[in-house]
């Protein structure tokens, strides 16, 4: 399933990623209410996750609008560090399909996930873009290596590799990965992430020869591309 994701810690937010990518589904990220209903009306989501406490609005009211006002039919599951019985109660009545308390636990947030979409129909998942053996993401550690070899990153430079490596085979723009990594707007005129990116393609050699490209597309953003394996010589040419 295409999973649309409205948590603004990004903390969390990439831990419920990750664990959606395990269960081999499309993942889309937003920090912001607006984001999030802006993206309904343009593309095709199958399921929705919404957290409560949000920095433009309260997740219990973007549940209610997209039910009400956008006529979104899909699966919403509502996510929440509370766990009483009344919000439990008023996030279902507002149009929530399922509710889960934090800390969320991985088993059981893809079982919900899974038993929601069996319900709408969806029995079968997407396969998750292959990342090739010769990258291994240390998730606790926060560094990369590559075939076998540590790469020392900065903690922004780790940030912005685990994103790439998250969407393989996905634009991602240059807006998106300025709120999501730096958290400022993205209109926002600036060159820093394209120096970033250049200094991530060399240092993890995201040019070919792993497998692995991450490619510039032109005033858009960037796309980790799988390729066929490159030898260096190839590459020096």
């Amino acid at each position: 399933m295409h999973i649309g994701v409205l948590e603004d810690d990004l903390d969390q937010q990439a831990f419920i990623e990750q664990c959606l990518l395990t269960a081999g589904h499309q993942v889309s990220l937003f920090t912001r209410a607006n984001e999030l209903r802006r993206a309904t009306q343009q593309r095709s989501f199958d399921f929705l996750i919404i957290d409560w406490w949000l920095p433009d609005s309260d997740g219990m009211d973007v549940v209610a609008h997209l039910r009400q006002h956008d006529s979104w039919r899909g699966p919403i599951l509502f996510i929440t560090a509370s766990q009483g019985e009344d919000d439990v109660v008023k996030a279902l009545e507002q149009g929530a399909d399922d509710f889960l308390a934090k800390p969320l636990r991985p088993s059981e947030l893809i079982a919900r996930v899974s038993a929601l979409g069996r319900r709408s129909g969806y029995a079968t998942l997407r396969p998750a873009p292959a990342c090739p053996e010769t990258f291994t993401l240390h998730t606790e550690e926060h560094y990369i290596s590559v075939a076998g070899n540590a790469v020392d990153l900065t903690e922004r430079e780790y940030r912005l590799a685990a994103l790439f490596f998250s969407k393989i085979g996905e634009l991602i723009t240059r807006a998106h990965l300025l709120e999501l990594v730096w958290g400022i707007k993205g209109d926002v005129s600036t060159r820093t992430v394209d120096t970033h990116v250049s200094r991530l393609r060399r240092k993890l050699e995201l040019d070919g020869r792993h497998g692995l490209r991450l490619r510039s597309v032109y005033q858009s953003g960037y796309r980790m591309e799988t390729c066929p394996t490159n030898n260096l010589e190839q590459v020096a040419n």
